[in-house]
């Protein structure tokens, strides 16, 4: 067995030229030692990467296309998604700042259409056949988002591992954590008693992202003391820490204007640290005392004091407790009558406190302190509450986190997985697609990972619940948020014609956009339209022969403006952009008409400038230039090229 793999592995290797070579031998001397390793063949990997050129073409009639739409923002792409993102790296390289994808899970099942044969469940290569198909994609993925994007992958809890390490490789650096969503109230895997319940939504973000959060309530800051720099809003004085965790943050305060005095809590100890507490620990060494108070990341309790930043709650002289000797207080604390936290009616002093007889004729406050955060103390752009990684449900009770409410984390909800099904039921009237996503869910992190006028792109778009949630944030918002989605046709043997992409995905947004079940459609404004691309494949040597006019004038569109055309390529000259003093256009045939038409354009448009594609980019700028007209001319072939094939050139305008 060991001698015929060996006679196999030699005769692949006579067969390989010298820079593939190089490329298996760089590959096995760099091979990690710790981490993931899969079974994968990076020769044929560059093979299948390089392979053609991917050229689209808008297919009017399964586009969407309502009166007034000038261009396709939205894309709706046809195909293998390994072709549809390498088209993408052509056009929108660095222009995605939000990806999310729900990628097959590995389960071994028949209905996995993404392989090329029956992979079975326990078959010893489905994880590394798995991991290869995500890494192929994930690493051009990888090449469209922005400087500040991020991509949010939903995975289950089996695969999680497998794929957190996997895009810890492909993103290294850039894993920001993780959200668990609570997909059903109760699992079927009664027989280890232990409940399947929940998946996960792994989040990868370039330096610059960041999410939405929550923005602080303005209403919550108020003036009650008259205080001259404006609203404040109380902010706890406490921390999660307890006396014996931190006794030097554990010490009395008193209101210097009313000579009462707080008690602190054992169990949530001051925020701040005391300058006397610190004198008295240093034996009042004051080289020592001003190093340790250099070293504070803040003021001490007595600078808040003193900057008049603690706000003292006004005290009824009838609330002020008060007691004359131990045993008195002793003996209240014992009846539950000492001094009490106002919400949690929990005690403040206990008989074993070390300081307790401190408190012995002490008139001690009823209320809680706070300190003053004044509205003007910061921009707002610091005042965003986080997000929280727990993905709860619709009418589920969270419990508060943090006493501070203006950094209390931001709660997503959403509705149970098998919602959904009954979400793409009411829209298309059939059950047309297995294990969606609930429509909640998506809208949910799409409300937090984008901004307004953001591209999101969903490379397994599955039944379109990417692009319904991009359509209601912006007709909530007002945004200008672009949709492009990825959906193969997932025909097989048996069923040739099944186009899950066009009669589920196109079908539903088509009527969402429309408006279904007494529910409002959306305008253009909102995002209401889409192209229908479809893919077609050519050699890189025979594009210039086979590409056709229709595949430029889309491919360079795309990749001067990021949106699709409406018209078909018919007219000799077509108008792709139009920015600064610059006007793109495409040429497709250097005729007189052309050339008239090329030529009375800058006067037309009041542009200075012209660039132009075109098959003979020299031979049309002499004609131009004889008529008097600059123009930088670019060729259609390298065009086309640009971006997929290494080493192909192409110029943008």
């Amino acid at each position: 067995m060991a001698k015929t793999e060996t006679t196999s592995l030699l005769a692949e290797l006579q067969n390989l030229n010298a820079p593939q070579l190089r490329r298996l031998l760089v590959e096995h001397l760099t091979k990690q030692k710790l981490g993931l390793y899969w079974e994968s063949n990076a020769i044929a990997r560059d093979a299948a990467l390089n392979a053609n050129v991917v050229l689209p073409r808008v297919v009017p009639e399964f586009s969407h296309t309502p009166d007034g739409t000038a261009h396709h923002r939205n894309l709706v792409i046809e195909g293998d998604n390994f072709d549809s993102l390498r088209l993408l790296r052509a056009t929108h390289a660095g222009k995605i700042r939000v990806i999310y994808i729900d990628p097959p899970y590995n389960t071994g099942n028949k209905d996995w259409v993404y392989n090329d044969k029956f992979v079975g469940a326990n078959d010893r290569w489905r994880h590394s056949q798995w991991l290869e198909f995500l890494y192929q994609r994930l690493v051009l993925a990888r090449e469209l988002l922005t400087s500040d994007g991020v991509i949010l992958v939903s995975i289950n809890d089996e695969n999680r591992s497998r794929l957190e390490l996997l895009m810890d490789e492909v993103f290294p650096g850039r894993r920001l954590g993780s959200l668990v969503w609570r997909t059903k109230d109760t699992g079927n895997d009664l027989d280890q008693r232990f409940s399947h319940v929940h998946e996960h939504v792994l989040v990868y973000g370039n330096k610059g992202f960041k999410f939405n959060g929550r923005a602080t309530d303005r209403s919550k800051f108020r003036n009650p003391d008259k205080d001259n720099r404006g609203d404040w809003s109380p902010q706890p004085l406490t921390a999660n820490k307890t006396l014996l965790e931190r006794p030097n943050t554990y010490y009395p305060i008193q209101d210097p204007a009313t000579g009462l005095w707080y008690a602190c809590d054992p169990d949530s100890t001051w925020r701040f640290a005391s300058e006397k507490v610190i004198r008295r620990l240093l034996a009042n060494d004051e080289a020592a005392v001003q190093s340790a108070l250099a070293a504070l990341r803040s003021d001490t309790m007595e600078a808040f004091i003193e900057k008049k930043l603690i706000y003292f709650p006004p005290s009824k002289p009838e609330e002020v407790m008060q007691f004359d000797t131990r045993a008195e207080l002793l003996a209240a604390i014992a009846a539950g009558k000492g001094p009490m936290l106002p919400k949690k009616k929990t005690p403040l002093l206990r008989a074993d406190l070390p300081d307790i007889d401190f408190w012995v004729g002490k008139p001690i406050a009823p209320g809680r302190p706070s300190r003053k955060e004044h509205w003007t103390a910061k921009p707002e752009e610091d005042r965003l509450a986080p997000l929280s990684s727990w993905i709860a449900g619709l009418n589920e009770d969270v419990v508060t986190l943090s006493d501070d409410e203006e950094y209390e984390p931001v709660v997503l909800r959403s509705a149970r997985g098998g919602v959904a099904t009954e979400e793409i039921k009411n829209v298309l009237g059939s059950k047309a697609f297995p294990y969606p996503k609930p429509l909640s869910l998506i809208k949910g992190l799409l409300s937090q990972a984008t901004k307004p006028n953001d591209t999101v792109l969903d490379f397994f778009a599955g039944s379109g619940t990417t692009g319904q949630a991009v359509l209601e944030l912006n007709a909530e918002d007002g945004g200008n948020r672009r949709f492009i989605l990825c959906s193969s046709t997932e025909a097989t043997a048996k069923e040739p014609d099944k186009n899950l992409c066009r009669d589920v995905c196109a079908e539903r947004l088509r009527r969402v956009i429309a408006g279904y079940s007494g529910k409002p459609g959306y305008n253009l404004a909102q995002g209401g339209e889409f192209a229908y691309l479809q893919l077609d494949k050519i050699e890189a040597a025979d594009v210039a022969f086979e590409a056709t006019p229709e595949h430029a004038t889309t491919l360079i569109s795309m990749q001067n403006t990021a949106v699709a055309p409406v018209e078909r390529a018919e007219a000799a000259i077509q108008i792709v952009a139009i920015g600064g003093d610059w006007l793109t256009v495409i040429c497709h045939a250097a005729t007189p008409e052309a050339l008239d038409a090329l030529a009375a354009l800058p006067a037309q448009h009041g542009l200075a400038r012209l660039a132009v594609f075109c098959p003979r980019p020299k031979a049309l700028a002499a004609l131009l230039a004889e008529r008097g007209v600059e123009a930088n001319t670019y060729s259609i072939a390298d065009a086309l090229l640009k971006g997929q094939v290494r080493g192909g050139q192409g110029a943008s305008a």
